[in-house]
């Protein structure tokens, strides 16, 4: 068993195992009640338009939906929440939809099986964005219109304490707010001393070993629907001229990837709830 002296005192591996793993039930727990409203009111919403017998019936319908085409059950419920309802008598949710490809992803170093897939296209850009910038630290945010700010969804080199304090931001008080507000980049040259930012905000990102910071948003048809940004354990001056173009570039094309699933996987999700709402003995069939 290996000890390390921190904090005054000796702690164990195990101690430091048990110690991660009550930080990852608390931001479970964090995600849980933040995210509890939306489903709940998606069940109700689905209840109501499919006669069904009750709120679990209506989790389990967006659960296996979610699961089926790898769409967060959140994204899910606020897509039901958010869209028109279908006509009750159509088989399809959204009839004559036409599908389109994936857009171009070309500066992101990621396979063609990946690239319908979020999780993996937010992974490659945000390791775009630490080699552009040449640091080991950086997150990527999604934009919630609904909500009015960005949730935390990829992170990398920073500490669990800065995870939580960032999980939402809203519209001011951070860098990333700001490059959400003009939907251009922001550099942060010292943190200790910018004034874009809350003191919150400020201690928070100096606790987590940050000094500067460099905001690229995520942009479609004018709208910022995404951050990714990069944080550096020094001050640092303005990119160069080349950084901040393939920095843009990357984003756009993220922004535009991003705005395609909302509208294509999102929708197929959708679809298939529809079908095994309406069908579910079909559906039943289908998955034996």
């Amino acid at each position: 068993m290996t000890e390390t002296f921190k904090g005054g005192a000796w702690e164990t591996d195990d101690a430091r195992d048990d110690l991660a793993h009550l930080r990852d039930q608390v931001r479970h727990l964090r995600a849980q009640a933040r995210n509890r409203p939306l489903i709940a009111e998606a069940q109700g919403i689905l209840r109501e338009r499919y006669r069904l017998a009750d709120a679990e019936a209506a989790f389990a319908l967006m659960q296996h939906a979610s699961q089926r085409c790898n769409v967060r059950l959140r994204t899910l419920a606020g897509a039901v929440v958010r869209l028109e309802r279908p006509d009750d008598r159509a088989d399809q949710w959204f009839p004559g939809r036409v599908r389109h490809p994936a857009p171009a992803l070309d500066s992101l170093a990621i396979d063609d099986a990946s690239r319908a897939h979020r999780g993996a296209v937010l992974g490659a850009v945000l390791s775009q964005t630490l080699a552009v910038t040449s640091t080991h630290m950086g997150n990527v945010q999604i934009g919630d219109h609904a909500a009015g700010g960005l949730w935390l969804e990829k992170h990398a080199g920073l500490s669990e304490d800065f995870v939580d304090f960032f999980d939402f931001v809203g519209d001011e008080g951070t860098a990333c707010a700001q490059a959400a507000k003009d939907m251009e980049q922001v550099t942060v040259h010292d943190v200790a001393t910018d004034p874009v930012f809350t003191e919150d905000a400020r201690r928070a990102i100096l606790e987590a070993g940050s000094r500067s910071a460099h905001s690229v948003p995520l942009i479609s048809g004018g709208r910022c629907v995404g951050m990714v940004s990069a944080h550096f354990e020094r001050p640092i001056q303005d990119l160069h001229a080349a950084q901040l173009r393939a920095l843009e570039h990357t984003g756009r094309e993220v922004g535009r990837w991003l705005a395609w699933y909302d509208r294509t996987v999102v929708l197929d999700a959708l679809e298939h709830l529809h079908a095994a709402a309406r069908h579910p003995d079909m559906t039943r069939a289908r998955r034996r």
